[in-house]
């Protein structure tokens, strides 16, 4: 089932269960996801569409951390359960431990072993990993099997 018909069942059955948050989410994804593929002028691939929810969910983690800053915990939590929402449509992340098996895994592959040779690991696990694997786990692992 591709990412538009998962995302069109649910936002049918929040609508039917009368779910605001969840509904209005979905809705924006929907539209993130329209306005993308306007930009573009072609339907969108997976690896596209993946950028875009992981655009929504890095943008809402911004704004849940700025209305904590702001003492607005309400609007930070409607914002959680917002990436909650997005997350439904990610692949599932690897745990830290999975994370640092493949990438001492691919950094093997790729005959890597220097610490100058960061940079290459890190395009590759981008490349074959992209939410999977954060990015700020991925350095700090990749940093630490490169001596």
């Amino acid at each position: 089932m591709s990412v538009r018909e998962k995302l069109a069942e649910e936002l049918k059955a929040a609508m039917k269960a009368k779910e605001v948050v969840a509904r209005d989410a979905l809705r924006m994804i929907k539209s993130n996801l329209d306005e993308a593929e306007l930009k573009k002028g072609a339907p969108l691939d997976e690896a596209e569409e993946l950028d875009v929810l992981l655009r929504a969910v890095k943008t809402r983690q911004e704004s849940a951390a700025q209305y904590d800053e702001g003492g607005r915990p309400e609007l930070a939590e409607k914002e959680r359960a917002e990436i909650a929402i997005v997350e439904r449509f990610l692949p599932k992340a690897m745990t830290e431990d999975e994370a640092r098996d493949a990438l001492v895994a691919l950094a093997a592959e790729l005959g890597l072993t220097e610490k100058k040779q960061l940079g290459q690991l890190m395009k590759a696990v981008t490349a074959r990993y992209r939410g999977v694997i954060d990015g700020k786990l991925a350095s700090k692992i990749a940093g630490s099997i490169l001596s």
